[in-house]
């Protein structure tokens, strides 16, 4: 049974991902409990706002079941397709086998046309322009996460009904845009992961050829001007070509996990040298310490480098998952840790602050400072999370990324094993199993006893994070001293049931400077511990001026409990004398003194969960007085 990538046995793979039954996350764990909240409350939340905004309404136009208008986006059915994607992950975790999986995709069987098209959309009111706006139709893009939801439905819930309603629709692509056909692509990437993944699935190799032709056919300004120029859909310049991630955040990161796909299976090296070199330029310059990405609310787009404002980040979801999606292809394809590295830090970061406590509501953008006085009454700028969206994209990404987050954690053989992300759990690969105990990311240890053992020798490969600077490895409780190779501890013996690992990841709280040229936040400094970035929420200092603190840098950091976390980090703040209240005036030297107060930093994807109100990753460098 395997995850949402699965390269074949020939591709050009450096780490191979384990079954999805090889991995059980423990639900008291930090991972393993999201998991939980995804089932019992954003899943079965998706389900309930589909009916109410009318997705599953437009699927039943089709069919005649109704007559009610069309509701919401034109690509909605990839709300539909993506909940059940989530479902099909969490029944192979779970065995669960909810009636509302066969009736929906029992429904989208009924939906389709003889040709194998289906897209609510464009099957009633606007038969007639079917293919004519491939910009912004996101025609493929709805055939991508149908082909999705099948692939998963397959390999984790054995229900092989949707499949059959995929492989029509990309049958029907291939018919019309494979060799012979018409020389175009979709406005939004993501048809091409889905159609490699259904070729790993099927062997059918037009599937793969295809996906293929969409990425060499790409960036020749095939889609023209549009709204916002060629690079907002990435068709601006040939993958092999291009040096900078640009564009549309999200559709740069799924045309780039699209391209790694390909790439493994095709043993191109020069389209994964393409994509690990735009991967590079976005995390060279243009990505959030959250790992966030997309700086421009108009275009949802990378801006330019450097230009990383933390009130101003658009930093969507989507494109966090995305990226999440991408950086596992990549470790998958070159082994290298500084993927998995980037995995975490989106994980605890910049994807799980998009939901909220409950699981029920949600955040579209990310950003890293809400202004006292903000306005949060329109969705693209809330101040808290909403229950849904009229682009609701990012809730059912999230619960199909939450239902298969034990899928992405460890990769493994007969002869190894490495874990990439410490979650508590048990982990199973070859002849061996691990039961892994931690509280990690609030505990630094990491404790891993060996529960079954083979007869040969067999590596266990410990990922040490890049913020890690004092990483020590024990094994039956006598000290390894070996220097971590490439991003890992790898351990090579032959073990025996009952065997123990303990590996101490130092995770003091520090506060880190960005790049100088990132205007926005010069002058200023962000507080981590480990993975986790914190900030400052206006419900820990209720009675201060929330714009006018500032963080001294003379002052130890500690760490301290929190009714939020087990780990806050409490800082020394200085609060800013109020020298006038004209906007502009002149520049002088001293001034009065400041106070100083302590108080607790959350982590950064907590904040919203209390009453609303200001909030700041960034806090500007108080002056040291003399």
């Amino acid at each position: 049974m395997n995850g949402p990538a699965a390269p074949t046995p020939s591709a050009l793979a450096a780490l191979r991902p384990l079954p999805l039954t090889a991995v059980r996350l423990d639900p008291a764990g930090l991972l393993g409990g999201w998991q939980e909240r995804n089932a019992s409350a954003t899943l079965p939340h998706c389900i309930e706002q589909l009916t109410a905004y009318g997705n599953l309404a437009n699927l039943r136009r089709v069919t005649g079941d109704t007559d009610a208008a069309f509701r919401g986006m034109w690509f909605a059915d990839t709300d539909v397709y993506k909940t059940l994607e989530a479902i099909a992950w969490e029944a192979g975790r779970t065995g669960a086998n909810p009636e509302f999986f066969a009736d929906t995709a029992a429904l989208v069987e009924k939906a389709q046309d003889a040709d194998g098209y289906v897209n609510s959309y464009y099957q009633v009111d606007h038969r007639a322009e079917q293919w004519t706006d491939l910009g912004f139709s996101h025609e493929m893009y709805s055939a991508g996460h149908l082909i999705q939801a099948a692939v998963a439905a397959a390999r984790a819930a054995d229900a092989p009904q949707l499949v059959t309603v995929a492989r029509r629709f990309a049958d029907l692509l291939v018919r019309r845009f494979g060799p012979d056909g018409a020389e175009v692509i979709d406005g939004h990437p993501e048809v091409e992961t889905a159609l490699v993944e259904l070729y790993r699935l099927t062997g059918h190799r037009p599937y793969l050829e295809l996906a293929q032709r969409f990425l060499d056919l790409r960036g020749h300004g095939r889609l023209g001007q549009g709204r916002f120029g060629p690079r907002y859909w990435q068709d601006h310049q040939p993958l092999a070509e291009a040096q900078e991630a640009t564009g549309h955040a999200v559709r740069q990161v799924y045309l780039l996990a699209g391209a790694v796909d390909v790439a493994v299976e095709t043993h191109s090296a020069q389209l994964l040298a393409a994509a690990e070199r735009l991967w590079e330029s976005a995390l060279a310059s243009k990505t959030y310490l959250t790992g966030g990405q997309g700086s421009r609310h108009k275009d949802e787009s990378f801006g330019d480098p450097y230009e990383l404002p933390p009130d101003r980040a658009y930093a969507e979801t989507c494109a966090a998952i995305g990226s999440f999606q991408l950086a596992w292809r990549l470790l998958l394809a070159t082994g290298k840790a500084r993927y998995a590295d980037e995995m975490e830090r989106l994980l605890y970061n910049g994807i799980a602050a998009s939901t909220a406590l409950d699981g029920r509501s949600f955040f579209y953008s990310n950003p890293l400072q809400l202004r006292a006085g903000h306005d949060g009454s329109h969705e693209d700028t809330p101040s808290q999370r909403l229950t849904w969206y009229s682009c609701a994209c990012c809730p059912p990404n999230l619960a199909r990324l939450m239902a298969s987050l034990h899928g992405y954690a460890a990769t493994g053989s007969s002869s190894s094993l490495e874990l990439h992300l410490y979650a508590a759990g048990v982990y199973s690969s070859g002849d061996f199993t691990l039961d892994v105990r931690t509280s990690y990311p609030w505990d630094e240890r990491i404790d891993i006893r060996l529960t079954t053992a083979g007869a040969e020798p067999w590596t266990l490969a410990l990922r040490v994070p890049a913020w890690c600077h004092d990483a020590r490895l024990t094994v039956n409780g006598s000290v390894v001293r070996d220097a971590a190779d490439d991003g890992y501890l790898r351990i090579t013996r032959n073990w025996k049931a009952g065997d123990t690992v303990s590996l101490v990841l130092a995770m003091p709280p520090q506060a880190l400077a960005a790049h100088p040229r990132v205007d926005a936040v010069r002058g200023s400094a962000a507080l981590a511990r480990g993975p986790v970035v914190y900030c400052l929420e206006h419900s820990d200092l209720p009675d201060l001026p929330f714009e006018d603190l500032e963080l001294d840098p003379s002052a130890p950091l500690s760490e301290v409990e929190h009714s939020l976390a087990p780990v806050a980090i409490l800082a020394t703040l200085r609060v800013r004398p109020d020298i006038s209240d004209t906007l502009y005036r002149p520049l002088t030297s001293g001034g009065p003194g400041t106070t100083a107060v302590t108080a607790p930093a959350i982590p950064y994807f907590l904040w919203a969960n209390r009453d609303p109100g200001p909030m700041r990753v960034w806090i500007p460098l108080a002056a040291r007085e003399e």
